[in-house]
């Protein structure tokens, strides 16, 4: 049977897919900007939430911090003005930031039209979203919403003061932009604020398959792991089952066309703007079936990014290369067995 397609994530601990701008469509009055909840708590028993969301130019929610949610911003279209600490910095497609617990930060949609993907962990803190938002059916986002965010935002966070992980800054002063440099071309070695170029970083390639990490689990204190996964038809890669007993996994196709197998369910066709969800202890597979494919993974541990780190080497080009590198099978049995993932 094929998998199930739903327009938002279910509730009964399947995996599944969501098509291009579904998912559980949320809008804070009068952000002129739409959330889409790709997977939250219920899906991922807790550890995080991941969704896409667009904006038109609008308020800034002000400043804050959280206690323990840790927040990252990946920008695919448009501008995004995001203060974190004492740094202001401006994102542009590809690029990206993390805030772990405690960090005063305020992210600011510039427009015309920005889209960014986004990740919060624990999950439950996506309750707060829902606590301030509205639904909405706006097929991209409310562009004409005037209501003003921060009258009926601050009654509404005031009325639930300590009920939910968000302390507001409101005397806060923002420090002026600066120019994304060379620092921020790498990940730290830890728990801590940083930016991310677009396309920097390390970068690992297994067979045909290449991983670009916008964090691991050395940065977000074992709790989770981004990356863009890349990979050809042209390159035949050949990645074998994998069941990964406690880690979910949520992939975002960007570019392409991704064919997966997944559990029992039929082989299917994941498209660009589309979600596929697998749930941890389920067998899953990959063909890459469009001349270039990017997708983005979003894993609650060490998922199929930390194999292919494990199992390749490091890559020093920029793009995927025109010819796949050789698949040491023993490496990649021995990087599975490190981690704890069962291969069939």
């Amino acid at each position: 049977m094929p998998i199930q397609r739903l327009s938002e994530p279910p509730t009964d601990g399947s995996s599944y897919v969501i098509p291009q701008l579904e998912g559980e469509r949320i809008s804070i009055p009068g952000s002129k900007s739409m959330f889409r909840i790709l997977a939250s708590a219920i899906q991922t028993e807790g550890a995080l939430s991941v969704f896409s969301s667009g904006s038109a130019l609008a308020d800034a929610p002000g400043f804050h911090h959280h206690n323990e949610a840790h927040d990252v911003f990946l920008v695919t279209k448009g501008f995004l003005k995001i203060w974190i600490g004492d740094k202001c910095k401006i994102l542009g497609p590809g690029d990206f930031a993390s805030v772990p617990p405690g960090v005063v930060h305020n992210p600011h949609w510039l427009g015309p039209h920005t889209e960014t993907y986004g990740l919060v962990s624990p999950g439950e803190w996506l309750d707060f979203f829902r606590y301030i938002s509205e639904p909405s059916n706006s097929i991209l986002l409310p562009e004409f919403d005037d209501r003003h965010i921060l009258e009926i935002l601050i009654p509404k966070v005031m009325a639930a003061k300590g009920k939910y992980d968000v302390v507001f800054h409101p005397t806060h002063v923002g420090c002026e932009v600066s120019e994304l440099d060379d620092s921020d071309k790498v990940l730290p070695d830890g728990l801590e604020p940083y930016y991310l170029v677009a396309n920097t970083g390390p970068r690992w390639i297994l067979g045909g398959v290449l991983s670009r990490p916008f964090i691991t689990t050395k940065q977000s204190s074992g709790k989770f792991a981004i990356s863009s996964i890349e990979s050809s038809s042209e390159l035949k890669p050949t990645l074998p089952t994998m069941q990964f007993p406690k880690v979910h996994h949520c992939f975002c196709v960007f570019e392409g066309v991704l064919e997966a197998t997944v559990g029992d369910n039929e082989p299917c066709l994941v498209r660009e703007g589309e979600t596929l969800f697998v749930t941890a202890n389920t067998p899953f597979t990959f063909k890459f079936a469009s001349r270039f494919v990017r997708l983005w993974s979003f894993t609650t541990g060490d998922g199929i990014e930390a194999v292919i780190h494990k199992a390749g080497v490091p890559f020093k080009g920029i793009v995927l290369p025109d010819t796949a590198e050789s698949f040491d099978g023993k490496k990649f049995e021995a990087a599975c067995s490190e981690l704890g993932v069962e291969l069939l």
